[in-house]
């Protein structure tokens, strides 16, 4: 049932909306499980501590690969170089050969299905000089985009002290790499790659389990334990999830799976509010019409716990009545959406239609309505 409440405008609207801290839990040493299509963070774990990512941070250094691709300082078919040192660098690796030539898509194909240390190298030196001045121009980027607990020391995401990533840095990596790069993802949903007549599966454990998931990235070293940036589209959801700090790489399958079942399974999309269609009627203070309907802009979609489907509550706020003139569209206060369990969250309402200042009999007939105690002045908006 819609209430009424006669209370100052909003117009910060924030749209995201969270779990409190313990509703699920899990093992991981970090974790975010995040709902990309609704903007709702379904799980968080210590999310902002900034931990080694090992081979989870190539992911940034895909991504500076993706932007260079995009602003077209190359293209898929760009011979990159390969450094001796990049040829010698131990852990997973393509097993690039010193003076090679390599096409940047092969080298992209390398690093998500091979997670080739040599390949990461290898884009570090061709795009910045140096993997050292890469791992710089990095993490300024990372901050530009928001990631705040983010610094890079290499390519690679080999064992260093100030290599590190949180949860949260990550997964908003991770919905960039799905967003912005839609181009280049599918190279995440190879399930093997063949580079100098050697055969190497993809890492990602939860690729051909029947989950949706077309991505991303696994990481392991001792240090941080092992890790796994995922994500998955079931129906017109797409979930992105980061688990690290697990004890074997069985551990972070079963882990990464049964968070992922739990993200699909226990809530559901609703829509609770269609686009312009009219939820309230709300009077209007000298205006040719006495209302006007007020009704949101877009759709109201918000994800619902199955347990609370029933439970959720819509409120919706302004200052009454409302002042003429008021033109179509024009914001005049908010709805907020209250489901068991999460965050109430706001959403913008706006006018039906215009209504236009009344005539100056109808001002003299409010006025005088107002003086004789008929009807009481309009309140006083709150800022």
């Amino acid at each position: 049932m819609l209430a009424m409440t006669k209370l100052g405008l909003i117009t910060t609207i924030y749209l995201a909306i969270s779990l409190p801290a313990g509703a699920y839990e899990t093992i991981a040493r970090a974790a975010m499980v995040f709902d990309q299509t609704s903007n709702t963070v379904l799980l968080t774990k210590n999310e902002t501590m900034p931990l080694p990512p090992a081979s989870m941070s190539k992911l940034m250094t895909l991504n500076m690969l993706f932007e260079a691709l995009q602003d077209g300082r190359i293209t898929l078919d760009t011979q990159f170089t390969v450094s001796a040192k990049a040829s010698k660098k131990g852990g997973s690796k393509m097993f690039l050969r010193d003076g090679e030539r390599v096409s940047v898509e092969n080298l992209i194909r390398g690093i998500i299905v091979h997670s080739g240390n040599d390949a990461c190298i290898v884009v570090a030196e061709n795009l910045a000089g140096s993997e050292a001045d890469f791992a710089r121009i990095m993490t300024s980027r990372a901050l530009k985009l928001g990631m705040k607990n983010s610094t890079f020391a290499n390519a690679t995401g080999w064992p260093d002290p100030n290599q590190r990533m949180s949860a949260a840095d990550l997964v908003l990596l991770a919905s960039r790499i799905i967003t912005d790069f839609p181009e280049f993802y599918g190279y995440f949903q190879e399930e093997s790659f063949i580079w100098a007549d050697i055969t190497q599966e993809n890492r990602n454990p939860l690729i051909k389990l029947g989950l949706g998931v077309d991505g991303l990235k696994t990481g392991h070293t001792t240090e941080a334990g092992y890790g796994l940036v995922a994500s998955a589209r079931q129906g017109n959801r797409r979930v992105i999830l980061m688990i690290t700090g697990l004890e074997s790489a069985d551990a972070r399958a079963r882990e990464g799976e049964r968070l992922m079942n739990w993200a699909f399974r226990q809530f559901s999309e609703k829509t609770l509010i269609e686009a312009e269609k009219k939820i309230v009627e709300a009077p209007i203070w000298f205006g040719q019409r006495d209302s006007v309907g007020l009704e949101t802009a877009k759709d109201v979609v918000a994800l619902v716990p199955y347990e609370s489907k029933d439970d959720v509550k819509l409120k919706v706020t302004y200052d009454s009545p409302l002042q003429a003139p008021i033109s179509k569209g024009q914001e005049v206060g908010f709805l907020t959406v209250e489901i068991p369990g999460l965050k109430p969250t706001r959403y913008p309402v706006v006018a039906s239609q215009s209504v236009a200042t009344g005539g100056l009999l109808k001002r003299l007939k409010i006025s005088v309505q107002v003086l004789t105690g008929s009807i009481g002045a309009p309140a006083e908006a709150t800022k």
